[in-house]
């Protein structure tokens, strides 16, 4: 008996000692168990404040609230002042390594100040076995919401850092008998347009070599983001070259045998075919020339300098596009997936006409490229409107959530001659691009005096060079007085000298173009460039007509 009322006196104790658990004790800065907790998750998200509230470590408390104040307000500031300047961080190799150790570190010290928070806490006295259990979740859950961030913000770091030196390399490592000069705080500066080239690769384990599949000069305005797209067909024939360049010498009539269906002599193996025929160090140092004679080629072509060249291997095409989760395009026609039209063998499968269809990499590559029952225009009409599809696609929201992938994807299939120095300058051009114009000039055969057997390349620089002067923003003409002012000035009041009268200036005349000794060949009308989203549009009559008559 004496036994049984001393464990009963203990439970007694035991309850009450539970019970004041949930209690404060005056005096003590400790809270009641929810209020604790809720100081925990206020403490996690505002680093500091818990540990404040609590008492016992004010130092490290008010260090670490201060420090996440200025922060916090540093980045509010220059969000809100110089957002792009912010963006710069993300493709500076040096900063995403060091933030590859700095995340890490921090993301421990943001886990001692949760639990450490808890701990100062937690209401005096033993915790009901369900408190405990609430603790320890709770605790976990706010670790996890911290920790997890920041480590796919580490991850990030790592392989964009990793990308970054993969595809860009420092301005002074780089061998190239193209790339200009530039101020790598200023690329920009006196150069009112940027011309890229941009290639597609189309090596495979059937062919030897590397024949450009597409060719796509991007003419960019670097204040407007405006930009001109202009596809060369890959069998054009007699690919010029720059008089002062020394391929000239070697090419004096062009990239070409004399016989304009010859394969080998197409616009498409300028890039194969000049290092194969020509000394290495034509150009001087250069670590690909003949991606430096297609920079050349394209630039006499259209009359631009070609300052950069970007090139995507075909053959990883559709994982990048699977990356961004894919494209949406408009389909106007049957398009062909698989077949061969020389061989009489037919397409495993065809893509039907339909707007807004969504393309995964494989479909996308197809559509670009399927040659079967279509001429290199129309899959030329096609590539132009996957690269639109992509600009849209590649959005800021998009470009995060599937950065891992993409970062993975990109890395072994681009190569470029663009300097790393270039690439904040890039970021900010990027964006103006996507909210700028942009405008296609379409070469296809029998139309505006071009052919591919024998371009006109006068005619292909006048119409690069009327697009891009429609793009420039148009000065309104002066309107013309309704009264004819040819009185003299009033005299001046008396004491006031008369205004002093500025000399009119005369117009000057341009002086005429040097006198090449050869005659002037008039060019017929320049055809305007078209708009590239309107040319991607869906054409409901083209695909009602297409559905109705399916070519199998």
């Amino acid at each position: 008996m004496k036994s049984s009322r001393t464990l009963g006196s203990w439970n007694e104790k035991l309850r009450k000692v539970r019970g004041a658990g949930s209690k404060n004790v005056p005096g003590d800065p400790r809270e009641s168990f929810t209020a604790g907790s809720l100081w925990t998750a206020v403490g996690t998200y505002v680093p500091g404040s818990g540990l404040i509230k609590g008492g016992r470590r004010m130092l490290a408390g008010t260090v670490a609230f201060g420090l996440f104040l200025i922060t916090l307000l540093t980045l509010s500031v220059w969000a809100l002042v110089d957002t792009r300047s912010l963006l710069h961080l993300a493709v500076n190799a040096g900063f995403l390594k060091a933030m590859v150790v700095v995340l890490p570190l921090l993301t421990l010290g943001w886990l001692w100040l949760i639990v450490q928070t808890h701990l100062d806490l937690k209401p005096r006295g033993v915790l009901t076995s369900a408190q405990r259990g609430i603790s320890t979740a709770l605790v976990v859950a706010l670790s996890f919401s911290i920790a997890a961030p920041m480590a796919v913000a580490s991850r990030y770091a790592f392989d964009q850092s990793r990308w970054l030196d993969t595809i860009f390399r420092d301005g002074n490592t780089i061998r190239s008998g193209t790339a200009p000069d530039v101020n790598p705080s200023d690329p920009w500066k006196n150069k009112p347009r940027v011309n890229i080239l941009l290639l597609g690769g189309d090596a495979g384990p059937d062919r030897e070599g590397s024949r450009m599949d597409t060719i796509v000069l991007a003419s960019i305005d670097t204040q407007t983001g405006d930009t001109v797209l202009l596809q060369i067909p890959r069998n054009a024939a007699n690919a010029p070259f720059p008089k002062d360049s020394p391929l000239s010498e070697y090419y004096p009539e062009g990239f070409s045998s004399g016989w304009s269906d010859d394969p080998q002599y197409m616009f498409n193996n300028v890039y194969d075919g000049v290092p194969d025929s020509v000394p290495a160090d034509v150009l001087g140092p250069t670590d690909d020339l003949g991606a430096d004679a297609m920079k050349l080629a394209v630039g006499a072509a259209t009359g631009q300098q070609v300052d950069y060249y970007a090139m995507v291997d075909l053959a990883g095409f559709s994982k990048l596009i699977n990356a961004l989760g894919g494209v949406t395009v408009n389909i106007n026609t049957w398009v062909a997936m698989g077949g061969d039209s020389d061989a009489g063998i037919p397409p495993s499968k065809w893509m039907k006409p339909g707007a807004n269809q969504h393309l995964n990499g494989t479909e996308a590559l197809w559509f670009a490229r399927g040659r079967y029952g279509s001429n290199d225009f129309q899959r030329m009409d096609r590539q132009r409107c996957v690269i639109e599809a992509a600009i849209e696609q590649a959005n800021p929201g998009n470009m995060l959530a599937r950065y891992e992938d993409i970062a993975r994807q990109s890395k072994d299939i681009i190569k470029t001659d663009m300097p790393a120095e270039i690439l904040p300058a890039l970021v900010d051009l990027g964006l103006r691009v996507k909210d700028g114009q942009r405008d296609s000039i379409v070469l296809r055969n029998d139309e505006h005096g071009f052919w591919s057997g024998d371009p006109d390349w006068a005619l292909v620089r006048a119409r690069m060079e009327k697009a891009i002067e429609d793009q420039k923003p148009k000065t309104p003409e002066p309107k013309p007085s309704e009264k004819p002012n040819d009185e003299p000035p009033a005299d001046p009041p008396p004491g006031e000298q008369p205004p002093e009268q500025t000399p009119e200036v005369q117009p000057t005349t341009a002086a005429p173009p040097p006198d090449t000794g050869e005659p002037e060949q008039p060019l017929p009308p320049v055809a305007p460039p078209e708009d590239l989203r309107t040319s991607c549009e869906f054409q409901p009559e083209v695909a009602k007509e297409e559905l109705a008559n399916p070519p199998f």
